[in-house]
This record gives C-alpha cells, structure tokens and sequence, in this order.
C-alpha cells in the first residue's frame, strides 16, 4: 500500500506540475461550460420569413401580425411574387416562406378548412422543419372561435420530464458526459507517454513496482480529475442554470466512476503506443471524437445507418448519456440504471485489460 500509495502522490504531482496537463485540467471544461451551454441549442431564433400575401384580408393579417410577433422571428419580409418568392430563397434571404392563397379569408370566414403553403429552404434542412413547426403552431390558432369550447376532442400536448421543453435541462446533463471525456482520455493518454519524453520510463522498468500497481497509480489522477469536474457540473446545472436532478446520487457516481475507468482504458491504450506527448494528445482526441459523435449527443443514435449503430455499442458513452440524463430528469430507477451499467463495466474490463497487457509488453 506504501508503494502505491507513493506511485498515486507521485502521479498527482506530475499532472499538478505539468502545464499542460493543468491546461487540459482546467480550461477545456470552463470552455465547454459556457460555450457549448449557450451554443449547442435546439431552438431556432432569429430568423427572417417571407409572407407572400394573396388575401390581403383580415384573416391573412391576423396570421401574419401573430408570427411577426413570435419570438422565434426576427423579421416579415414581405413578397409581391413567386419570382420575389424563389430569389429571397436562393439568396438566403429568408430561410422559409409563407404563401397565403386569395381564397385563405373566404375558407375561414365560411368555417371552411383554409391552408396555407411554405417554402423551406432545403439546405438547412434541420432549422427549417423547426421553423415549419413553429408556423404551424401559430396557423392552427387561425379562425378559431375563442367563444366555443370544445367538450368532443381536441389535443392537450403534455411534455414528460423537460415541460416547458427547455434544451438546457437537455444540454447541461449530457455535457457531464463530454466533460469527463476529456478527463479521462486526454489527462490519462499524456501519462506513459511523458514519462518517456521526459526519460523516467526506464525507471518504472527497474523499480520494485508490480505493473497493476503502477497502472493503479497513474489511473487515480485521472478518475479524480473526473469526478472533481462532473460535480462541479453538477452543482452548477442545478444551481445556477436551473436543472432539475430528480434522481439518486447513490447511482449516478457508482456509473459515473466506471464509466471513467473505461475511459482511462482507452487512455491508457494510446498513452502504451504513444512515444510523445503530442502523439498521445492527437492519439486522444481521434478517439474524443467518434466517442462524442457516437454517443447521442449530436444526433439520436436511430438515425445513424444500421453498421452504425452497432458500432455504438462498443461506445461507452452511449450508455453513461442515458444514465446522466435519466438521473437528472427522470430518476430512473435502479433496474433501468442496470440495464446500461453492466455493459459499461464490460466495456471497463475489456479496456483496462488492453491495456495492462500492452503495458506489460512494452515495459518488457
């Protein structure tokens, strides 16, 4: 215990020492925090629409005076023509726009079922299916009689676990995911490799300590880096941004403790093959990467191609996204939380093993 104790005082400092490492510590969570917290957003805002207005009566006005004063967009554009209509839509002008045929006023003012057209611009094609939602919302409402109450049907939308549908409440919980990323891949993949640069590997060689002691050793500093940065987000979603945890700690840090180990594996397999400490950063951040894209995080996971997403499985942060987000939104309960635990322990014992056996090779 001595000696590993010694190797784990031994690595801290080293990592404390190193600006680099301090670097790679510090700055890139307080950059993911407030960029990627206020930058990855779901909504579209501040957008132009055009209205090619055929009616000009009460009805189409109406229409247009409740998008104009939708927060969603910034300015009406209004259009005489469909030529007016095609230019402002290859120029980027606006990124959809809305065509309200002559017979619009008369449909609704004889309780008729009255449409309207929109045009998207295909090239941003995510943004302007948002964009075509949000006017549909505000078409919906037109001509409705606010003195009939409808006891039949109807629609009543109920939004589970984010009600007002707040990305936020989306965002922060899975940026604790990318965060510890960072700690467990980039921190940990320097580790071998300096002590080559720096000459000290050959020590390892011939001291009296076994290899798991020494990977033990070098594996700490990182799974405390981890956890220092994941409760930091922790606390600051909840208290400062506003996000809910509905769940249990009791099972978040058990996920969140093995989900670094399985990340300082893969760490550590580039750390064994890197002979610097710029190959092992470029070695890290091509698996940061895939690790990231693949997760969920930038797009659900069903609509990758079906080889996709079997590679996914091989992607521990698959499991540990739906873990933090279940946790912090919808407390998910403990036989849930299994069910995407134990392949991430899998997961763990395949990379750490990798790893010590590459180790081992080296070192002999």
């Amino acid at each position: 215990m001595r000696r590993l104790l010694a190797m784990i005082v031994k690595e801290s400092w080293a990592l404390l020492r190193d600006p680099k490492a301090r670097i790679v510590l510090i700055m890139p969570p307080l950059l993911q925090l407030f960029i990627f917290t206020f930058a990855t957003t779901l909504d579209v805002r501040n957008v132009d629409i055009g209205v090619l207005d055929r009616s000009s009566g009460v009805h189409s006005s109406e229409l247009v005076s409740q998008i104009a004063g939708s927060p969603n967009f910034r300015h009406i554009i209004r259009l005489e023509s469909s030529a007016d209509l095609k230019r402002a839509i290859d120029r980027q002008e606006v990124i959809a726009a809305l065509v309200i045929e002559q017979d619009f006023d008369r449909d609704v003012a004889a309780h008729r079922p009255a449409t309207v057209g929109i045009v998207l611009d295909g090239r941003r094609s995510n943004a302007a299916q948002i964009v075509a939602g949000y006017i549909g919302r505000v078409t919906a409402g037109i001509g409705a009689d606010p003195t009939i109450e409808d006891t039949e049907g109807g629609t009543i939308v109920t939004n589970w676990f984010n009600p007002s549908l707040d990305y936020i409440w989306f965002t922060l919980p899975s940026l604790i995911a990318i965060v510890v990323s960072v700690a467990g891949l980039s921190i940990t993949s320097q580790s071998v490799a300096r002590e080559r640069e720096l000459g000290t590997f050959d020590q390892l060689l011939v001291s009296p300590m076994r290899i798991h002691e020494i990977l033990i050793g070098k594996m700490v500093p990182p799974l405390l880096a981890g956890l220092f940065n994941a409760t930091l987000y922790l606390i600051v979603a909840t208290l400062v941004f506003g996000v809910p945890f509905t769940g249990s700690l009791f099972l978040l840090y058990p996920a969140l403790i093995i989900y670094i180990i399985a990340l300082i594996g893969v760490g550590m397999l580039v750390s064994s093959i890197s002979q610097t400490q710029q190959q092992a950063f470029l070695g890290s951040f091509l698996a940061t990467v895939p690790l990231i894209l693949l997760s969920g995080y930038a797009s659900p996971i069903d609509n990758m191609p079906g080889w996709l997403q079997v590679v996914t499985y091989a992607n521990p942060a698959r499991y540990f996204l739906i873990i933090v987000q279940g946790q912090f939104l919808k407390a998910m309960p403990m036989g849930a939380v299994f069910d995407q635990l134990w392949p991430l322990a899998l997961i763990a014992i395949v990379t750490l093993s990798a790893s010590a056996w590459l180790f081992r090779a080296r070192m002999e």
